[in-house]
């Protein structure tokens, strides 16, 4: 009788997978089989151990180019708004790989079962959210992969592969919680364009976000906690060392304190604007 897979090898799976539908498609079964395993017995399935590859595997298309060579697109129009739905596409993907790489990647580490819970979680929403918006760009008369779409979004996982701290500085708590600043305006737009399945759509990765970056928040104060390390420089430290920009306002500064970032961790790695005189 063949071993069940562990958590670790369920994660390599879904990161060695190319095709995005079916990475999604597998994501959902093993985070199913996981919770359905869980259910029935607390240590059912083990977390085991992996070696993540360093990029997740990728479908051909899209054709992934430097950040500032993406074409700009205006979402007035409606080759722009299928432009944004194929950009958030892209990124709920790239959720997908880094919840489970953040299993895979720091599965030798102690840590509580409930850790490994959230990202699975995690991973399955992201998945879900992943389908809503190539279920929109079909609507439209597109698809995943229609359009080219930035490297940049493996960087942050990339350059914290040893650094379980960093990675949650970075990637929940800023990069996740920059999409709690933008999605209002995205869900405005579709509104206006009376696109209520994208409206829809995005409402619910709203939602969902909120408990993503909270995720990240919670284990990184048990992080600190457990180290009895000041959360807020350490954020700054790590958010310094590993993030390759500036934090950008405006802030969705209720839903970032939904999530535990309260203002005093971001606002001081902020890209400030001056106000105008006069103004």
């Amino acid at each position: 009788m063949t071993a069940p897979l562990t958590l670790a090898q369920m994660a390599n799976e879904v990161l060695t997978t190319a095709d995005g539908a079916a990475k999604a498609a597998l994501s959902r079964r093993h985070a199913a089989a996981w919770f359905a395993a869980r259910k029935q017995d607390p240590c059912a399935i083990e977390i085991g151990t992996a070696n993540p590859p360093l990029h997740p595997a990728r479908p051909e298309k899209p054709e992934l180019l430097n950040p500032r060579d993406v074409p700009k697109r205006k979402p007035g129009s409606e080759a722009g708004r299928i432009a944004l739905l194929h950009a958030v596409a892209h990124i709920e993907l790239n959720a997908v790989d880094l919840h489970w790489d953040i299993i895979a990647r720091f599965s030798h580490v102690a840590l509580p079962m409930g850790f490994f819970d959230d990202w699975v979680k995690a991973a399955d929403e992201e998945s879900k959210h992943f389908g809503l918006m190539c279920d929109c760009l079909e609507s439209l008369g597109s698809y995943y992969g229609a359009l080219p779409a930035h490297r940049g979004m493996w960087q942050a996982a990339e350059d914290t592969v040893e650094d379980l701290m960093g990675r949650l500085a970075v990637v929940p708590m800023v990069l996740e919680a920059r999409g709690l600043d933008v999605t209002p305006g995205m869900i405005k737009i579709f509104r206006q364009a009376k696109l209520t399945q994208a409206v829809e759509a995005l409402e619910v990765i709203y939602a969902e976000e909120v408990s993503h970056v909270a995720y990240g928040s919670k284990w990184f104060y048990f992080l600190c906690g457990r180290d009895n390390l000041d959360p807020k420089e350490v954020f700054h430290s790590l958010v310094r060392t590993y993030f390759r920009s500036t934090l950008k306002p405006p802030f969705n500064e209720e839903k970032r304190a939904d999530a535990g970032i309260p203002p005093d961790f971001y606002w001081p790695l902020a890209d400030q604007i001056k106000p105008i005189a006069g103004v």
